[in-house]
């Protein structure tokens, strides 16, 4: 088998395997081996550990009020309940409305990154679990609990939940890629641990906490450091939480773009590849999901080029660059068409281009410590 060859059905193989083979191989093993988790220990009135919600926040005078007051709307004892908002040198009225909706502890530091905010509020949070929420997310009453809960099983370090996107005016697919996700996810907790998180809502115990560097986000290490140092990593879909989706796929895209900096980031150089500490399953799921998907525009351009050189050796090879011209054709169309398909088309080649573009800049400059709002998220 010549080169182009070798590398036109690797390729394939491997995008086919990441986005279709992974998740119903997954399906298999968790039918196979059974259901990892144990079910959460109920709360028992008067039994429920300290929590503290922490929120990171830059210049989001728009939401903060919101999201302090939707806090205490949660259906947990508020003597159990610590609100902390620490704001990363705000330059709007940000800490002034987040004290005025009644935040337990207001920190005003100097505009250092997220993260750098985050393991500061840490230190100065009370709470046995620590919580952890974006500034525009709205929680469902019953969302903190199940978090809690899960929190309950020694075992476990990390919990993150489900994020529901609200659909703006705009053309944006998150919404269906996040259910595509989530399934995934539920199945990764089901068999071996979540390989990734997310802002909008998650938890950890205070005694599984790390504190990371400012270039590190905490969805996508949190979850691979808790499974090197022996804790679970789990998704609870019972734990919901509402953010709204960036208004245009630009947006959509600058945002991936400065997440998977940081995602290419804690990969190449954090440690995510190293398997030390991972059993077989969880290292299968880091293969799969995180090396082979961030890798899907490299394996999309070797697909291409090969394809490219095969023209004339069969109509397997014709047919196979008609469809990758037909998907770019398609993702085009997506910007005038309302047609679902065409804009799923669209939403697809915008996040993988994504992901190469964000490969870019962490190969150019590493990763951004501070971060911007996605326009249309508020």
């Amino acid at each position: 088998m010549t080169f182009a060859k070798s590398c036109f059905w690797l390729s394939a193989s491997a995008l086919a395997y990441t986005h279709v083979g992974y998740p119903l191989l997954l399906r298999g093993l968790v039918a196979w081996r059974g259901r990892r988790e144990a079910p959460a220990p109920p709360l028992v009135e008067g039994d429920a550990p300290s929590v503290s919600l922490i929120v990171a926040a830059h210049d989001e005078e728009a939401v903060i009020e919101r999201r302090v007051r939707n806090v205490f709307e949660l259906e947990y004892p508020r003597e159990r309940l610590e609100v902390v908002v620490a704001s990363d040198g705000s330059t709007d009225r940000t800490v002034e409305l987040a004290e005025h909706a009644g935040a337990d502890l207001v920190l005003d530091l100097p505009r250092r990154g997220k993260v750098a905010a985050l393991n500061t509020a840490v230190e100065r949070a009370r709470g046995e679990v620590l919580a952890f929420s974006d500034a525009n997310a709205t929680w469902e009453p019953d969302a903190l609990r199940p978090l809690v809960e899960r929190l309950r099983d020694p075992r476990v370090g990390y919990v993150c939940g489900q994020v529901r996107f609200e659909t703006p005016e705009g053309d944006n697919q998150e919404g269906l890629y996040w259910r595509y996700e989530m399934w995934v996810r539920e199945l990764e907790s089901r068999l071996a641990g979540v390989t990734a998180g997310n802002g909008a809502i998650n938890a950890v115990a205070r005694e599984a906490f790390i504190p990371l560097p400012p270039e590190r986000g905490q969805d996508i290490s949190f979850p691979f450091l808790m499974v090197k140092r022996g804790w679970l990593a789990v998704y609870e879909p019972a734990a919901r939480a509402r953010e709204r989706m960036a208004a245009t796929i630009g947006d959509e895209f600058a945002r991936k773009r400065r997440m998977m900096a940081g995602a290419w980031g804690t990969m190449l150089s954090g440690g995510m590849l190293s398997p030390s500490g991972y059993g077989p399953l969880y290292a299968l799921e880091i293969v799969s999901h995180r090396l082979l998907r961030y890798a899907s525009p490299l394996l999309h351009l070797a697909l291409f080029g090969a394809n490219l050189a095969l023209l004339g050796e069969g109509p397997v090879y014709a047919l196979a660059l008609a469809l990758q011209i037909g998907l770019l054709v398609a993702a085009a169309l997506g910007a005038q068409a309302g047609a679902r398909p065409l804009r799923v088309a669209r939403y697809y080649v915008a996040v993988t281009t994504a992901s190469a573009a964000g490969l870019w800049d962490f190969a150019r400059g590493g990763v951004p410590l501070v971060w911007e709002k996605a326009e249309g998220t508020r």
